[in-house]
């Protein structure tokens, strides 16, 4: 059979490429075509385009660059109906895919939705269009089934893919001495994977670094960006240094942790490194998102365990002195450090075991035989 997968960012290119390898376990001649990254090209896919050209992040971004993605849109509705796959599985990345699922539905084309957009963070009404245009919904957050169960809509929950990336990791044992890091223990920084959030966030991660003479701080930076974005921003740092595509390994080697909002933040929990989330957009982002806002938290880690594990630093919270505390509240020898790990154990017993791309995939591949 054929699929066609989108995904519009760093996180969803891995998730599309562990899931189009356990659709092959059970649909050995499936072939695939994606709007992803190098991740799912990889496992097999014919990449068309890549998710690069389509992450802009936040209410203000969006808004500038709407000439771009609707003619993203439209090449890519165009494309599938040349290609009618026999599924088109959608991966997070709701203001795109969404459309996509309405157009795919209207065209005749069965919809599947890997990693639910999160709904019920803000207009949550946005269920209803889910129900109407998605054949069969796989969710990956233990909150979720309880969610849309509030809509009439039953969904597939599988389990969390980032519990199978972390299952198939393996430490590099030589981390240190490869990447030129000294026995000094680490902080690691990991400021996002969009360019907007490095420029709005990493430079106060390394503002920080200055109150901390004794840690080594390490960036990691992801190669999907400019190397001269971060090399102008760590020019006055001469001491941090930098890792590329590794951050599980940096994590691995880490004390504890200044974390983006986002995918990360979890990884980080699972991981069990201590960290602060931090978080900042634009003026106008902000004031638009914190009407819509209908969470709590901004954190994965805090939702998932419905109370505040992790600090959450967010716009003005964010500076270096606020970061600077909260981050010696959580090093070796403080009270907060303790208490964070015992909120990870909770997060960790949530999130279940491994299996998530497995079981979503035979359930898709079921599907498909079924209906023909």
């Amino acid at each position: 059979m054929n699929y066609y997968l989108i995904a519009g960012e760093r996180s969803g290119d891995l998730h599309g490429a562990n899931l189009i390898r356990a659709i092959h376990h059970h649909d050995p001649k499936a072939s695939f075509r994606a709007y992803g990254g190098e991740q799912m090209e990889a496992a097999g896919a014919v990449l068309v385009r890549h998710y690069r050209d389509m992450a802009f992040m936040g209410f203000l971004e969006v808004v500038k660059n709407l000439g771009t993605i609707r003619q993203i849109l439209k090449e890519c509705q165009a494309d599938l109906l040349v290609h009618r796959p026999d599924a088109l599985i959608l991966i997070d990345y709701a203001g795109f895919n969404l459309r996509m699922a309405r157009f795919a539905k209207r065209h005749g084309i069965r919809v599947f939705y890997y990693i639910s957009p999160k709904v019920w963070a803000w207009n949550q009404r946005r269920a209803l269009k889910i129900k109407a245009n998605v054949d069969r919904l796989f969710t990956i957050l233990p909150f979720e089934t309880e969610f849309f169960a509030k809509y009439d809509y039953k969904v597939d929950y599988v389990g969390n893919p980032l519990l199978d990336a972390l299952a198939d990791f393996k430490p590099d044992p030589n981390f240190r001495a490869k990447s030129g890091l000294g026995e000094e223990p680490i902080i690691a920084l990991l400021p996002g994977s969009r360019h907007q959030e490095i420029t709005s966030i990493l430079p106060i991660m390394l503002e920080t670094t200055r109150s901390f003479p004794d840690y080594q701080f390490v960036v990691g930076t992801v190669s999907n960006l400019p190397d001269e974005l971060y090399s102008s921003l760590l020019a006055n740092y001469p001491t941090v240094k930098r890792v590329d595509d590794a951050a599980y390994d940096l994590l691995h080697v880490a004390t504890a942790a200044l974390v983006t909002s986002g995918t990360a933040t979890l990884e980080t929990a699972l991981l069990t490194i201590p960290q602060v989330v931090c978080y900042k957009t634009t003026g106008i982002s902000y004031a638009i998102a914190k009407r819509l806002i209908a969470v709590p938290f901004i954190s994965l880690v805090n939702l998932i365990a419905d109370r505040e594990v992790v600090k959450e630093l967010i716009q003005n919270d964010l500076t270096p002195v606020r970061a600077a505390t909260e981050l010696q509240s959580i090093l070796p020898g403080s009270p907060g450090r303790t208490v964070q790990l015992a909120g990870y154990a909770d997060v960790q017993k949530k999130m279940g075991e491994p299996g998530a791309s497995e079981r979503a995939g035979q359930l898709m591949v079921d599907a498909l035989k079924t209906t023909g």
